[in-house]
C-alpha cells in the first residue's frame, strides 16, 4: 500500500521475465535512483540478495570524472526492492515507485550509481538526468546470485578497442593503441589454437616459468598499431585482422619448433621470453608483414613457406641466454631476417 504522504513517481515501464523473475524497467531521474538504493555486500551484510562486491573508491572516482565530462550510462541498473512497508503499485503499462531511502538493493551498477552520487555533490543539474532502471521485487539470494553471474560472468565484455571498428575512426585516441595490444594479446592467451594459449602472465597473477609477461606483449606490439603503424599502413584494421595476423605468424613459428619437439620446451623456447619475443615482432613489422602483403597472404601456410626454417639451425635460448636483452632481441630479428633473405632469387634469376 502507498501512502499519501510518500513522495511517488510514475513511469511508462516495460517488463520482461529473467526466467521466472518478472523484470520491470522504466525511465527514472538520478536523484531518485541514488536515493532509494543502497548495496548489500556478499560477507558484510547479513540479507536476502546480498551479492555485491564492496566498492572501490578509485573506480568511483574515475566514473564521477566520466559523468561530469557529460556521460551517461547506455545500459539499465537492475535493483531489488526489499522494502517491507511500501511496495510500488505495477499496472500493465504504469509503474508507481515510492522515493523511499534505501528501499531498493542494487544488483547491477553499484560504482556507476555511486559515481553519480559523487558527481552530484559537485553538480548538482547531474540529479536530473535520466537513466534506465530495471527492477525486480524481492529476489532472494539465490535469484539475486543468478542475475549477479549472468551479468559479470555469463556475458563476455567486447574488446575495449572493439569500438574503434564499430564506431569510425578514433584511432588517434592515446588509448587505442594500448587497448587494442591488450585484446591481441588477450586473444592470444585465451584462443585454444595460439601458441601462446594459457602462457601470459598477467599483474597479480602467480608467477609461472615460461610465462610471457602482458607487459611484453603490449610493448612489443603497441607502436605498430598506431596511425602510423604498419598495420594500419597495410590496411589491416580491423581487430580480427590484427588477431589472426599475430596469431597466424607465431603458429607458423610453432610449425618448426613442433616438428623438433621444442615449442613446448620452456628451457629451449626463445620465443617465451621478452627478447625472443619482441624480436620475433620486429622481423614481423619490418619484413614478414610486406612480404604477406604482396603476396596478399597471411595465412599460417604463406607464413611458413617465407620463414622456411631450417631444422638443423633453429634458435634455441641457449644462443641468446647469456646476451643482454638488446643485443638478444637484434639476434632474434636477424635470425629469422637471414632466412627470408635465403628466400630471395639469385642476381642472375633477376630480369634487367
Amino acid at each position: 500500500m502507498l501512502s499519501s504522504t510518500l513522495n511517488i513517481i510514475e513511469a511508462k515501464k516495460v517488463t520482461t521475465t529473467f526466467g521466472d523473475i518478472p523484470v520491470h524497467t522504466f525511465q527514472i531521474k538520478v536523484k531518485d535512483a541514488v536515493f532509494i538504493q543502497y548495496v548489500a555486500a556478499r560477507g558484510r551484510d547479513d540479507e536476502e540478495g546480498a551479492v555485491q562486491r564492496l566498492l572501490s573508491k578509485r573506480r568511483i572516482s574515475s566514473i564521477r570524472d566520466y559523468i561530469l565530462e557529460g556521460n551517461n550510462f547506455f545500459n539499465t541498473f537492475i535493483l531489488n526492492w526489499t522494502d517491507k512497508n511500501h511496495t510500488p503499485r505495477i499496472g500493465d503499462d504504469l509503474i508507481e515507485l515510492p522515493i523511499i531511502s534505501a528501499a531498493a538493493q542494487v544488483i547491477d551498477g553499484q560504482h556507476r550509481l555511486a559515481g553519480f552520487e559523487a558527481a552530484m555533490r559537485d553538480d548538482s543539474s547531474v540529479g536530473e538526468r535520466h537513466i534506465l532502471a530495471s527492477l525486480c521485487m524481492k529476489l532472494t539470494t539465490k535469484e539475486a546470485a543468478r542475475i549477479f553471474l549472468n551479468i559479470n560472468s555469463e556475458q563476455k565484455p567486447a574488446p575495449k578497442s572493439l569500438i574503434y571498428d564499430l564506431f569510425g575512426e578514433v584511432i588517434e585516441d592515446k588509448q587505442y593503441a594500448i587497448n587494442r595490444a591488450n585484446d591481441i594479446a588477450e586473444s592470444l592467451n585465451t584462443n585454444p589454437d595460439s601458441p601462446y594459449y594459457s602462457s601470459i602472465r598477467y599483474p597479480g597473477k602467480p608467477i609461472n616459468r615460461g610465462s610471457l609477461e602482458l607487459s611484453t606483449i603490449v610493448s612489443a606490439l603497441k607502436p605498430h598499431l598506431e596511425a602510423e603503424g604498419v598495420f594500419n599502413k597495410l590496411n589491416l584494421k580491423h581487430l580480427d585482422y590484427q588477431k589472426s595476423t599475430v596469431t597466424n605468424y607465431f603458429a607458423a613459428i610453432k610449425y618448426f619448433y613442433d616438428r623438433e619437439k621444442l615449442w613446448t620446451v620452456k628451457t629451449k623456447n626463445p620465443f617465451l621470453k621478452s627478447s625472443g619475443f619482441n624480436g620475433a615482432i620486429d622481423h614481423l613489422t619490418e619484413k614478414l608483414l610486406y612480404k604477406c602483403a604482396e603476396r596478399r597472404s597471411f595465412s599460417v601456410d604463406t607464413m611458413i613457406q617465407f620463414l622456411a626454417l631450417d631444422k638443423d639451425q633453429l634458435l634455441i635460448l641457449d644462443m641468446i641466454k647469456s646476451l643482454d636483452g638488446k643485443t638478444a632481441r637484434k639476434k632474434v630479428k636477424e635470425y629469422f631476417d637471414n632466412h627470408l633473405m635465403g628466400e630471395l632469387p639469385g642476381q642472375d634469376d633477376y630480369e634487367f
